[in-house]
């Protein structure tokens, strides 16, 4: 990545950073970005590949000059390269992201457990102690589905056992499509267990319930490596 800074151009394997970083505009990209193993017609395969890259893309581009002896077409991919790779692939990006997302996050909940000589973590400690103590006993019952106005309607029954229904979280869960997010939604109690809807723009299989620990200031799953899934 310090070549960016230096106006240099990538051409890799679409893997690590540079799997997150191509685009057509600010380099050049080998492979399918999927593993093959030790298999040695891939690497003959990828070898071809990079020298078709380099003797049909790369170097023309390279010699192109205009009448000044300036590569036109390839300053212009070093601009778009360090103009949209630096800001997002460097160190101080890093270490910006590290303590806005988690260092500070970190002294500030430190901050509030050791408050009123240590009250918010003898909390947790107490918080810790019921779940370990009664997440056997949480059940989550079978999963009802009903699709109308463009939703799925989700309904399930849960039996807490011991454990307070505050500290629990029921939620629907979905991978995410495409390399997205994947979908969490809450779920609400209604009277006759928990229900839910998301759009039905895909298959209700895609989902299903869970239930995690929930306490406010506590990090899950880190401090609560607990779950339960419906199935």
């Amino acid at each position: 990545m310090k070549v960016l800074v230096n106006g240099g151009l990538n051409l890799s394997e679409m893997d690590g950073w540079w799997a997150k970083a191509y685009t057509p505009e600010v380099g050049w990209a080998l492979g399918d970005g999927r593993e093959h193993g030790d298999d040695p017609a891939r690497d003959a395969e990828d070898a071809e590949a990079l020298y078709q890259l380099l003797e049909r893309e790369v170097v023309p581009e390279f010699h192109a000059r205009n009448a000044q002896g300036i590569p036109e077409a390839w300053v212009a991919r070093m601009r778009k390269s360090m103009a949209l790779l630096t800001p997002r692939f460097s160190a101080s990006r890093a270490v910006r992201e590290y303590a806005e997302q988690h260092y500070l996050p970190a002294a500030e909940a430190y901050g509030a457990r050791q408050a009123e000589k240590g009250a918010g973590g003898r909390r947790l400690v107490d918080w810790r102690r019921r779940l370990e103590a009664g997440w056997d006993g949480l059940r989550l019952g079978e999963c009802n589905v009903e699709t109308t106005g463009g939703q799925h309607l989700f309904q399930v029954q849960v039996q807490f056992g011991q454990l307070d229904t505050e500290t629990v979280r029921i939620e629907l869960y979905a991978d995410g499509r495409d390399g997205g997010s994947p979908v969490r939604q809450e779920m609400r109690p209604d009277g006759h267990g928990y229900r839910a809807a998301v759009p039905a723009d895909r298959p209700p299989t895609d989902f299903t319930v869970r239930a995690i620990p929930r306490c406010e200031g506590a990090a899950v799953p880190l401090e609560a490596p607990r779950i339960r899934w419906q199935r």
